[in-house]
């Protein structure tokens, strides 16, 4: 971290205005703001008076709404600070191209793997909070990384604490990781139960404060089965080493299990600082203000095996492991079509992994992707096929 009269470091957020993207604006004012760090590019995308408002406190050089719609919108809102404007996918690409050697990822869906690719590219360090350059994009993207010769750096707190843990010079006695599942809101609910439940009551996790579509996803546990598809491209892991426990407290963030029968654990209070702070820092720790774990308080820590009858994702994301190719990209093209229906009330809770199966039994067998074209390609298909399932 830069101090005294070291250079401030440039970054860029791509995905500024979400969750994500708001709390690193958070932790970046908390460790100096502009007097330690220069923002070369901020994005967002309909919430123009948030990115406005975030490009002048920083002093971004660049800001951009991906809805290309918006730009004079964005550009008025600009008006008189210098600050450059661009929009669409044009003004996404400027901006993961801009110099700028720390990079967060948090786009949510396939409209971040274009600018994130072009970032890792070019060799700055990727804060990833954007599933799908894992999920859909995997090898491409690892491969990438490499090329670029950056550092990839997780951000979901699951990853985040296996980062933390995962010690690089015993890589060959790692057996196993464990990534900790909250169980959401219908954790103990039955199938019947489950059955009609309504997008609100899927929205309110026990422990986090999180967006609409990854809450559901996280009551589904679809979110659970992408991070198992992550791990396995972020750590370089077999199928067979990635376990998924229930954990409803929240607290310990997900596990390392090694050859020695060891296994350690990244503990924390649920707080997505934590997270953006180390990847931030790395590989120092900075001084955050979230809260302290108080054990005497907290008393007790609760785990139990999850159910893949209940929550089919987690089987699906295995099978899509194994059979590798675009599976990855499939299942999450489907997945994505079929809770978009669910938040609209034409299916029901338990039709999305249906409708997930399905669309993976149909579109078995595409061979691995060559080119981000065929990543979209696949993902289209997917989701078309979905479509075509959903009344």
């Amino acid at each position: 971290m830069a101090s005294g009269d070291e250079l401030k470091r440039r970054l860029t957020i791509l995905g500024s205005t979400g969750s994500i993207g708001t709390s690193t604006l958070d932790v970046i004012e908390r460790l100096g703001g502009r007097d330690r760090f220069e923002v070369a590019a901020l994005t967002g995308n309909g919430n123009i008076p948030l990115l406005a408002a975030q490009a002048r406190r920083m002093g971004a050089e660049l800001a951009v709404t991906a809805d290309g719609d918006r730009y004079g919108e964005l550009k008025d809102a600009l008006s008189g600070s210098g600050i450059e404007v661009a929009a669409g996918r044009t003004g996404l690409s400027e901006a993961a191209e801009r110099d700028a050697g720390w990079v967060m990822a948090a786009i949510v869906g396939n409209a971040g793997l274009g600018p994130t690719l072009a970032a890792a590219r070019r060799g700055a360090d990727i804060a990833l909070a954007n599933k799908e350059c894992l999920v859909s994009a995997g090898s491409l993207f690892i491969d990438a990384v490499a090329e670029g010769g950056g550092r990839l750096l997780p951000v979901d707190s699951e990853h985040n604490a296996i980062f933390q843990v995962l010690e690089n010079d015993q890589r060959h006695a790692v057996e196993r990781i464990v990534l900790t599942a909250s169980g959401g809101p219908f954790r103990t609910k039955s199938l019947d139960e489950m059955q009609h439940v309504t997008a609100e009551a899927a929205r309110a996790h026990p422990n986090w404060s999180m967006g609409l579509k990854i809450s559901i996803d996280s009551a589904s546990m679809f979110n659970k089965a992408l991070e198992m598809i992550e791990a396995r491209h972020l750590f370089n892991l077999r199928p067979d080493q990635i376990e998924v426990i229930v954990h409803p407290q929240s607290v310990v963030h997900s596990m390392v299990g090694y050859a020695d029968g060891s296994v350690l654990a990244q503990l924390g209070c649920p707080d997505m600082r934590t997270a953006i702070g180390y990847a931030l820092s790395y590989p120092r720790r900075c001084d955050l203000p979230v809260e302290r774990l108080d054990f005497a308080r907290l008393a007790r820590l609760d785990f139990e095996a999850p159910d893949e009858v209940r929550f089919p994702a987690l089987r699906l994301a295995r099978r899509a492991m194994e059979e590798g190719g675009l599976q990855g990209a499939v299942l999450n093209g489907a997945k994505e079509t079929a809770l978009g229906a669910f938040i609209e009330g034409r299916v029901d809770f338990l039709d999305m992994a249906e409708i997930v199966e399905e669309v993976m039994n149909d579109l078995a067998g595409l061979p691995a992707a060559t080119s981000m074209d065929d990543v979209f390609a696949a993902d289209e298909q997917a989701r078309q096929a979905a479509a075509g399932m959903i009344p």
